[in-house]
């Protein structure tokens, strides 16, 4: 193995920011800022926005706001209904002239 290639890691505390959760973990990572840890150890203390203590997949708390899938919702946005109808109006149309054509040749 090569010397001096690996990144040098060391422990280091992370604050969940938004729900006040702390981890002791090894990192490379680096930071000014300090904390006690349980243990009276100080250690470098990261602080992240999120983590999987907070994060609503992880929480289970997860808000699904879309109820229509992306299918309907095109169909929504470009009238594809009425689209569909009127096409299928003038394709009825159309058979029904057809079936009267054969009716009278036959």
């Amino acid at each position: 193995m090569k010397a001096d290639v690996h990144p040098d890691y060391h422990e280091v505390v992370f604050l969940d920011a938004s729900c006040g959760e702390k981890f002791l973990t090894r990192s490379t990572l680096k930071s000014d800022k300090t904390i006690e840890w349980e243990d009276g150890k100080t250690y470098p203390l990261i602080t992240v926005p999120v983590s999987a203590a907070s994060h609503p997949f992880y929480t289970g708390k997860a808000k699904y706001v879309d109820s229509a899938g992306r299918v309907e919702k095109f169909q929504q946005k470009y009238g594809w209904d009425e689209r569909r109808k009127a096409s299928k109006g003038k394709d009825d149309a159309a058979a029904d002239s057809k079936t009267e054509e054969a009716a009278a040749e036959g």
